[in-house]
């Protein structure tokens, strides 16, 4: 019996307004409060809400036979309590099916892991507490910022204690072998590694409500015999995706809601197969083999790489500025300053300053709300200028008083 484990992404960044080289020195609000409102309740309704309702309304039908994984972003939890309190609960309420597993990942959907392994245990930790706090469970998978993975960040994580990390199953990676296997970091082959089968999560994320697409319309009843299909080799079928495909990528009026609500009925009909959460996919099965993976990958545009976010002068820029006020910032431990060093670590950010127009254009044009990728890094470099000047004058005055 194959095992198919339901693993979705929720993220929302803290979205930064129009900020001018004239609002340096005087302004300090570097958020668009409204923006960040009416999208984060906008997906609420479309998405999060009717979403999470479905989802417990499976699992009771199914007694518990349905399970599936999240991993949420501080950042988004931090917009639930700010604008959407019963999105919130409505998780809450699906933690406590006990079908239902959070998985930890960094704070603030940062790119710490390419920084220093200092940042990156920092935000893991944060965000560790955060599932505690919320949630009630500590988290013993992890689920790195977009799927970024490397045997080394493997071994980082390992060493937090996490036994499970996902990771995307590219074929420059995995060669001839296939996804729907468990695998063991190279570095620390305790950690189990579970892939994502990124042409099963594309069929939903992406072709979904594509009528050009030979395999459209998509019916719960024909996906499920393509996992059942015995011509295809694996164990455990790994299927991660954002969880805003559900009524905002794929809109309500493709059938998504639809699909999703026949899909375990049809999945479990089959004899052939099993929902599990990623926690109990890892346990259920040991490692085929070691997965060798020396250079960072992630799930993000055809090269399934970290280009995506430092694949450019205006990116690599960007990046180096912020960590090199790593130190200062830590050195203050001021409240305020955590809160924007935080979100200033978003990985959207520098998303938006993303230059690759191939292939992968209208992907990044549709999550991008600026005009061009420089006016992205102008307006972050604003930002970022004026908060490395308060930084500046509140260590100086640290440093004045210690000598005082």
């Amino acid at each position: 019996m194959k095992t198919i484990c339901l693993y979705f992404q929720v993220h929302q960044p803290w979205r930064l307004k129009t900020y001018r080289f004239f609002n340096m020195g005087v302004d300090h609000n570097y958020l668009d409060d409204l923006s960040n409102r009416a999208i984060l309740q906008k997906v609420a309704r479309q998405c999060y809400l009717p979403m999470n309702a479905l989802l417990l309304k499976l699992i009771k039908e199914q007694k518990g036979r349905f399970r599936c994984s999240f991993s949420l972003t501080g950042t988004v939890v931090e917009q639930f309590r700010a604008y959407a309190p019963e999105v919130l609960e409505s998780f809450r309420e699906l933690a406590e099916t006990g079908c239902v597993e959070f998985l930890a990942e960094t704070y603030s959907h940062s790119l710490a892991s390419l920084a220093s392994q200092e940042d990156f245990e920092e935000q893991v930790k944060l965000h560790t507490a955060m599932v505690r706090k919320e949630f009630g469970m500590k988290p013993t998978a992890f689920r790195n910022t977009e799927l970024i993975y490397s045997d080394h960040i493997g071994e980082m994580v390992a060493q937090m204690g996490f036994k499970t990390i996902l990771a995307e199953g590219a074929k420059h990676v995995l060669g001839w072998k296939s996804p729907n296997y468990v695998y063991a970091n190279a570095l620390n082959q305790k950690l189990h590694v579970l892939l994502r089968n990124y042409k099963l999560s594309d069929d939903i994320a992406f072709r979904f409500s594509n009528r050009s697409w030979a395999e459209w319309p998509l019916t719960a009843e024909k996906y499920a015999g393509w996992l059942a299909d015995d011509e295809m080799a694996g164990e455990v079928i790994n299927l991660f995706m954002d969880y805003e495909t559900f009524g905002e990528h794929q809109k309500a009026d493709t059938g998504i809601f639809d699909f999703m609500k026949a899909l375990p009925q049809q999945v479990l009909a089959t004899r052939k197969l099993e929902f599990a959460t990623v926690s109990e996919a890892s346990k259920k099965y040991q490692p085929v083999s070691v997965l060798h993976c020396p250079h960072e990958m992630s799930w993000a545009d055809e090269e399934r790489d970290v280009t995506a976010w430092l694949g450019n002068e205006l990116q690599n820029e960007a990046f180096s500025k912020l960590y090199g006020l790593k130190e200062k910032v830590k050195a203050l431990n001021n409240k305020d300053f955590n809160y924007v060093w935080n979100f200033l670590q978003t990985s959207d950010h520098f998303y938006y300053m993303a230059t690759k127009w191939l292939s992968d254009g209208d992907v990044h044009s549709y999550f991008n709300p600026y005009g061009s990728s420089y006016e992205a890094f102008i307006n972050y470099m604003n930002v970022l200028s004026d908060f490395e000047i308060e930084v500046d004058k509140a260590y100086k005055a640290r440093q004045n008083r210690r000598r005082a």
